[in-house]
């Protein structure tokens, strides 16, 4: 007759712990150099340990003329080396020039005498200057520039209401959008 065969083993069969490795035991450089000289004072129980270099000093690097480049103290600019490219394509336009005090004066008077006709934009090329310039030199007074702009909304708005349904709601949506910002 066969006996059903009964386990005996009580230890495990799988890990219990996760196998880590031991910390490393690195031998100390200072005790353990053979040609270190160790010196203990009794008194004060201090111990002092002079440890020569590893490697006899070279003639080709020294302090006055370092071997390594991050040692050499920086050279002045060479104006033969290249340069980075630029980052902005705006850097690589050229400034314009400053505009004469004649034409500043004649710039203002233009833009006093019709500003319809001649818009910011409009000097701007004419006097190869920007439009911001323009703004800032020859700015316009502020009724007759209060005037000009509710000229605008009229013209703006009479372009608005030839909206259909769809772009309206979606401006106004939009607006509405702004204002949470």
């Amino acid at each position: 007759m066969l006996k059903p065969r009964l386990s005996l083993c009580f230890s495990r069969s799988y890990a219990t712990r996760i196998a880590e490795k031991p910390p490393a035991r690195f031998p100390d450089p200072l005790l353990n150099n053979s040609s270190a000289a160790v010196r203990t004072l009794k008194d004060e129980n201090l111990t002092f340990i002079h440890r020569p270099p590893p490697t006899a000093p070279s003639p080709h690097s020294t302090i006055l003329a370092p071997a390594s480049p991050l040692l050499k103290s920086p050279t002045p600019p060479n104006k033969r080396a290249l340069m980075p490219p630029l980052l902005r394509p705006s850097a690589y336009k050229a400034a314009p020039s400053r505009m004469s005090d004649e034409d500043i004066n004649r710039l203002r008077k233009l833009r006093l005498s019709d500003p319809e006709t001649y818009s910011r934009a409009k000097l701007a090329k004419m006097f190869k200057c920007t439009p911001n310039f323009v703004s800032k030199v020859a700015a316009l007074p502020r009724p007759q520039r209060k005037e000009f702009a509710k000229k605008m909304e009229t013209e703006h708005e009479a372009v608005r209401e030839q909206w259909g349904e769809r772009k309206a709601t979606f401006v106004a949506i939009k607006q509405k959008r702004r204002e949470f910002w």
